[in-house]
């Protein structure tokens, strides 16, 4: 499933240089799940049920409240899936452990349960378990920090039922402040064999043990004790968007000169509105963007297929996040001339016009993509924040009123509330400040489209 930008905008696979706030305190939520007793695979993987109960053992310690599962069926893991975002509170730390199978479809990966019925490639979608999904989930739920460790670049007999398929997993779409792991590089596998534990977990645990060391840090020396104990025949894939300390085995020292980083609001400061100044980050360089390993990846794909919609449509995210709005035009509009239906490509290109100042432009996308698809709440947000920018407060309110009734969960929409009740001359505070505690980048995002909370 492509997910739109008005979700997603809150950050990809991005690093972004944010002030980082702790989590010191934060309600820590795991999920462990090890599937080894595949039918369809030659041998059980021993690896996966053993290794799920270390790390599972290991995150109790840390202080985790795990819930650690083995050999789910899909029903199985539909309904531990659904425990797990029930379990994750606002400002939450929430991490997902998954050892087993995986699947890439659409440039998605997907988890499998023991019992997936895959002969052809619809079925993985139907069968498997999206991670762009799962961690927009825990993202909707309130989750502060989100963190998934998969180890299931595995060859699995699936892939061979059908002949177009890509090995290996894909590379996630995920949150903001989330932090990311793979066993193996994207689209390679490592060989399944017949062992207790495996190498990639036995360096994670390892490295998740060492105090005072960030959890960014951990998985960053994780990757590099795989590298080198495979003389990079195996390299992980790592991808951080974190914005907040955060450690494994304990609390990362506070930077020199921020001792008073934690100490409460004063009344005085308690009662001054919220208004802060920021800019934005600026635009990446050709260079930069030339570098960046999924618009190379997704650039080699639409070359080999120019009517590869999908990716495409991904390619055109992955340029708007990073500013690069013209080409983000380019992949958008493009997908639009092949289905000149596509609500979500509508809503895209629609916020990507805002962000570039057509707001005319963008008005009739928004319009356009809520008229095809009436309960799109991106669509809402999009045109919300088009309103906005076009002094036009009382729609924008409604708007974004709209949009939150569908996802209360919105930091965009929740912002650009607040924005625009404060420009009515009403107060906003309490809609800016839930969606900073959401989404601690949210204000300089929408600096990036011209916006800024405080009233001259």
């Amino acid at each position: 499933m492509r997910a739109p930008i008005a979700l997603l905008l809150a950050g990809l696979i991005i690093a972004s240089s944010g002030t980082a706030s702790r989590a010191a305190d934060a309600a820590k939520i795991a999920l462990v799940i090890g599937n080894a007793k595949y039918p369809d695979n030659e041998f059980v993987l021993n690896d996966a049920a053993n290794d799920a109960q270390d790390i599972a053992d290991e995150l109790s310690r840390d202080g985790f409240v795990v819930d650690r599962q083995i050999n789910l069926t899909g029903d199985a893991m539909r309904q531990t899936l659904d425990r797990f975002y029930a379990r994750i509170n606002q400002g939450a730390v929430a991490l997902i452990f998954f050892d087993g199978f995986g699947i890439q479809s659409n440039r998605q990966s997907y988890l499998l349960p023991v019992d997936a019925q895959i002969w052809a490639e619809p079925d993985v979608s139907r069968d498997g378990f999206s991670l762009d999904s799962i961690l927009a989930e825990m993202n909707a739920r309130g989750a502060a920090i989100k963190i998934a460790l998969i180890d299931a670049s595995r060859r699995n007999p699936f892939e061979r039922r059908f002949r177009r398929y890509s090995a290996g997993l894909a590379p996630a779409i995920a949150p903001s402040n989330s932090l990311l792991i793979y066993s193996a590089a994207l689209g390679a596998v490592v060989a399944s064999g017949q062992t207790d534990h495996s190498l990639f977990v036995t360096e994670l645990l390892r490295e998740m043990r060492a105090p005072n060391v960030s959890a960014e840090q951990a998985l960053t020396n994780t990757k590099n004790g795989v590298v080198g104990a495979t003389n990079r025949e195996q390299v992980p894939w790592l991808s951080s968007s974190l914005t907040t300390d955060f450690s494994f085995a304990g609390l990362v020292a506070q930077p020199p000169g921020n001792k008073g980083a934690d100490r409460p609001p004063s009344k005085s400061e308690q009662q001054k509105p919220v208004c802060e100044v920021v800019q934005p980050d600026a635009a990446p360089s050709a260079d930069d963007l030339a570098r960046d390993p999924i618009i190379a990846d997704l650039t080699h794909r639409i070359a080999a297929n120019a009517s590869d919609a999908i990716s495409r449509y991904k390619r055109g995210q992955v340029y708007a996040i990073k500013r690069a709005y013209a080409l983000a035009m380019q992949d958008f509009d493009a997908v639009i001339r092949l289905d000149p239906r596509d609500g979500e490509a509508l809503n895209n290109r629609c916020w990507t016009r805002a962000a570039t100042g057509d707001l005319q432009g963008a008005l009739a996308d928004c319009n356009l993509a809520l008229q095809v698809d009436p309960g799109l709440s991106e669509a809402l947000d999009s045109r919300g924040l088009v309103n906005l920018k076009l002094g036009r407060t009382a729609e924008a309110i409604k708007d974004y009123t709209d949009a939150i009734q569908r996802n209360p969960r919105s930091s965009s929409s929740l912002f650009g509330r607040g924005v625009a009740t404060r420009k009515s001359g009403g107060d906003g505070a309490a809609d800016i400040m839930q969606a900073k505690s959401m989404d601690p980048n949210i204000a300089k995002e929408f600096a990036g489209y011209g916006v800024t909370e405080c009233v001259p």
